[in-house]
């Protein structure tokens, strides 16, 4: 699946898009202006708790959240 079809996924799935997800990780503390503050595994946790995502989809937005990824990644 590319990314693209990752984040079509996920917003279909919670209603949230990337913006959002940057917003509530901001609110939750494990970004602070903009930069991760949290690991990789805090980050998949919260969304497998919080938005009931897999294992993949959690790491979509970890890399969204980590800057590896972005809105335009294919």
């Amino acid at each position: 699946m590319s990314f693209q079809g990752y984040l079509k996924t996920i917003k279909t799935k919670t209603g949230k898009g990337p913006a959002d997800f940057r917003a509530i990780a901001e609110e939750k503390g494990f970004t602070q202006d903009g930069e991760l503050k949290a690991k990789a595994g805090d980050i998949v946790i919260w969304l497998k708790t919080d938005f009931d995502l897999g294992h993949g989809h959690a790491m979509a937005i970890y890399a969204l959240l980590k800057g590896i990824k972005n809105e335009d990644s294919e």
